[in-house]
């Protein structure tokens, strides 16, 4: 579903997802943030397909729920809209004005339509070499503890809050009737702290970015409030890469 506007969508690719991104080479997984919504009637393949994608060691997948299509009759139970701002600053950022459901970014960098398994699949390869600080992501005692390693230039470190499944019977609008399961669902997203180029230690209090239906969390190293992404690390269940 189109809100502003975005380039044509390809052919939706065939086939089953298969791990091939996985090589030896491979510094650290490349981030698939997805934008759907539960009253929009083109994600669920989309949502479908990111479940594949966290099955992938090479491959940290995040399902972000907007809430501009809440109009439509359906309020989304997971919507937010620090999330439609967030993927907003995307488009901001990449200077196109591509906002849309559904939608994967990749690495912060590209973006695909998330439905399209070949587009998708095409981004993320083609991420496979991008910049790589080295990140963990542990916890302490009562904290979460990200270490980040050293290299070149700044970046905001961010802290997502995870719920690993939730399964929602839609009512109304687009999808009514349906009940969907979602995915690496992100809950709450805060800034954790800047890294300026030097090997650095955050400590958040667990209790204040966890409850007990999020058993997750990913840290992301990125330049900017949506740049590119040049790190990740994760804690708990999160998919293959834990």
């Amino acid at each position: 579903m189109k809100l502003i506007s975005r380039r044509a969508a390809l052919a939706i690719g065939a086939g089953a997802f298969v791990d091939k991104f996985a090589h030896a080479n491979q510094r650290r997984p490349v981030v698939v943030e997805l934008f759907t919504s539960q009253g929009c009637s083109s994600c669920p393949p989309a949502d479908a397909l990111l479940e594949e994608l966290k099955s992938s060691k090479s491959v940290v997948a995040l399902s972000y729920h907007v809430d501009y299509w809440d109009y439509l009759g359906w309020k989304d139970t997971l919507g937010s809209p620090a999330f439609t701002r967030r993927q907003q600053d995307y488009a901001s950022v990449r200077g196109d004005g591509d906002v849309y459901t559904p939608q994967m970014v990749i690495d912060g960098r590209a973006h695909a339509v998330g439905s399209n398994r070949a587009s998708v699949n095409a981004a993320i390869a083609a991420a496979q070499d991008n910049t790589a600080i080295d990140m963990a992501l542990k916890e302490s005692g009562n904290e979460l503890r990200i270490n980040i390693g050293a290299g070149e230039g700044e970046a905001m470190v961010w802290l997502a809050a995870i719920a690993p499944k939730i399964s929602v019977k839609i009512l109304k609008g687009e999808n009514a009737g349906k009940e969907i399961t979602y995915h690496n669902i992100v809950r709450q997203l805060v800034p954790a702290g800047m890294w300026h180029g030097k090997a650095t230690t955050l400590t958040l209090p667990r209790d204040g970015v966890l409850t007990p239906e999020y058993k997750g969390c990913v840290a992301l190293l990125q330049q900017g409030k949506a740049g590119p992404i040049l790190g990740v690390a994760t804690w708990g269940e999160t998919g293959a890469t834990t």
